[in-house]
């Protein structure tokens, strides 16, 4: 069905402003409103840390410090509002710093974010930056210390909200004894695969001359949603408890959005209807979230709405394409999708479908098979070549 005119203006957004821009001047895009010291770590301490993660070592060169920023943004509609972010900075090196983003994958409860949890996306970040790097990673919206819910595959303001958590950690790392330089490598996990995608391209188009995209590493990314992600639900790649989660998150997130229903009944089944709204509010861990919900898609959904979601209509898909866009551009820098056949929450399908569109472009992405390893595990294995591939202080 080809999408009305009136459906794809109810999900399209305004273009992303220049800090200080869109917002009006008392609300600069970006502005640094707080800094909070998370401690630090020594080396021998951040090493044992990452050895137990499974992360490995061997570019780790010096202790870190961490730092939750507070920041001025934008919400999905353009209205003012609030994120948080993990800052981590390496007590030694060159100055001044390259900075690498770091976007973690689907979460839920904003308490689990990396300026909030000393979990390990923390981890990662602090190895990061103990090579010799700036490492930033954005909560993004809803998560963390922000406000509201959380706008889950909401990739533009996903994307926007990085780029302002950039600018702050900019006006933040001086004022903390170090500089960036504005090389800037973004990376990133699962729904952070696509978010990566999606500053790489913000980066590309000049959106602010002071960063300089060096390189996009991205790791089991939902790329395609209409052709790669939701078809892997129906046809068995993508695991039933999967499904179930991403599923029921991305419609009531983007329900608050886009209004795709009027009443949970009319898409949930019983008794699950009745709660589902309140698991994903932003304060209920996956962990509690998945007792509650059934373990098979046909058990979650309406009839209805099982077919809609089997083939997309309307504004359900006007919704899906206008976040399939995070391959749509011409990379002037190196661009490397890792995903792997043995993943069974993303499927490998959508990290071709992107290498396609950026061919299209006149482009080049080169995808790494990892092979029949888990989602999760896709990610450590390819963790080491990243690490040693982004720029450190000179």
């Amino acid at each position: 069905m080809v999408v009305s005119a009136a459906f794809a203006t109810l999900v399209t957004f305004p273009p992303v402003p220049a800090a200080g821009e869109g917002a009006g001047r008392e609300h600069p895009r970006g502005e640094l409103l707080s800094v909070v010291p998370l401690g630090e770590r020594d080396y021998p301490r951040l090493v044992k840390e990452a050895q137990q993660a499974g992360y490995p070592t061997d570019t780790a060169r010096y202790g870190v410090a961490a730092y939750r920023l507070t920041y001025r943004t934008v919400a999905p509609d353009g209205r003012p509002t609030t994120a948080s972010g993990l800052l981590a900075l390496p007590r030694g090196g060159g100055h001044p710093l390259p900075t690498v983003v770091h976007h973690h994958g689907t979460l839920a409860y904003r308490g689990y974010a990396a300026s909030v949890a000393d979990g390990p996306d923390r981890t990662v970040s602090l190895l990061y930056a103990s090579a010799g790097r700036a490492a930033v990673s954005p909560d993004y919206l809803g998560l963390g210390t922000g406000p509201g819910t959380h706008p889950y595959l909401d990739n533009r303001s996903a994307a926007a909200a990085s780029l302002d958590m950039l600018r702050a950690a900019n006006t933040a790392a001086p004022r903390l004894g170090r500089s960036l330089d504005g090389r800037v490598s973004t990376t990133g996990f699962s729904q952070g695969g696509q978010v990566a995608m999606a500053l790489g391209r913000t980066l590309t188009s000049g959106a602010d001359p002071r960063f300089h995209l060096r390189s996009v590493a991205a790791v089991g990314g939902a790329y395609d949603l209409e052709g790669s992600q939701l078809p892997g639900i129906y046809d068995g790649r993508v695991g039933p408890e999967s499904a179930v989660f991403y599923t029921a998150y991305f419609l009531v997130a983007q329900n608050r959005l886009h209004h795709l229903y009027s009443d949970p009944r009319e898409v949930f089944r019983a008794p699950y209807a009745e709660h589902v709204e309140e698991l994903f509010d932003g304060d209920h861990p996956a962990e509690q979230i998945a007792g509650k919900l059934p373990e098979t898609l046909p058990e979650l959904l309406s009839d209805r709405w099982y077919a809609n979601l089997r083939n997309p209509s309307g504004r359900l898909l006007a919704v899906l394409r206008s976040n399939d866009f995070t391959c749509d551009w011409r990379p002037k820098a190196p661009v490397t999708l890792y995903s792997a056949t043995g993943d069974h929450d993303v499927p490998m399908a959508n990290s071709h479908h992107c290498a396609q569109r950026v061919a299209a472009h006149g482009g080049k992405a080169r995808v790494v098979d990892q092979g029949g390893v888990s989602h999760y595990a896709a990610f450590q294995r390819s963790l080491p070549e990243m690490a040693r591939s982004f720029p450190v202080s000179r």
